[in-house]
């Protein structure tokens, strides 16, 4: 891509994300522009790093070398996507590095006391407030935890950056550097495996088959 391609692309990224304005005046040195991105980011951060590597303690202690790689970068940084793809970006490799050293799956220690301390981001909703109701959200909330662990890294991944940030295939497929095509794959299998998984659970109050969820 040429210098003026990437300086058109910067206008571009730069009109229609916040995020991208905000790094730039890291960039530049702005007072209280990285506390503010820190601010931002870091609850996100904590809980998609959590579900990865298991331990909350971990999640947060590479959530600050995220947010310390992105000040150490700060002078070099040029917008080629969304600020949120480039820090997740940093964040997966760091969460896949931190898995090899320790010599272990990640997310092999989810649950527990670490797992309501971090917000359920894959919890799921109920639909009455009793007290029966909540304590059944709780329990399918650690189920959904459970199956999710139980994913191949790659698709714990790609689960999370899809429900969590909301990140499009393409978007995916920057972070762990895939196609978008392969993302696909990569999620419809991982739904397929969590859809085995979670029916016994979602079907217990249902009279009837009821509509099958809608891939999305």
């Amino acid at each position: 891509m040429s210098r003026g391609e990437l300086d058109a692309l910067q206008r571009r990224l730069e009109a229609r994300d916040p995020d991208v304005r905000l790094m730039l005046q890291i960039r530049d040195d702005v007072p209280g522009a990285f506390e503010a991105m820190v601010a931002r980011y870091q609850d996100r951060l904590v809980g998609v790093l959590f579900h990865v590597v298991g331990d909350l303690g971990e999640a947060e202690d590479l959530s600050q070398e995220v947010f310390l790689r992105v000040h150490k970068a700060r002078k070099g940084y040029r917008p080629r996507s969304k600020f949120s793809t480039w820090l997740f970006t940093i964040a997966n490799n760091l969460a896949v590095n931190h898995a090899r050293d320790k010599g272990r799956k990640p997310a092999a220690a989810l649950g527990g006391e670490d797992s309501r301390a971090v917000s359920p981001i894959l919890s799921v909703p109920g639909r009455e407030k009793t007290a029966s109701a909540q304590m059944r959200q709780v329990e399918l909330s650690e189920v959904v935890r459970e199956a999710v662990a139980a994913l191949a890294e790659d698709q714990r991944m790609a689960v999370l950056l899809s429900k969590f940030e909301e990140m499009s295939y393409e978007e995916i497929g920057q972070v762990m550097n895939r196609s978008p095509a392969a993302v696909k794959s990569l999620l419809a299998r991982a739904r397929n495996e969590l859809r085995e998984r979670l029916e016994p659970y979602l079907e217990v109050d249902e009279p009837g088959p009821g509509p099958r969820a809608t891939e999305g």
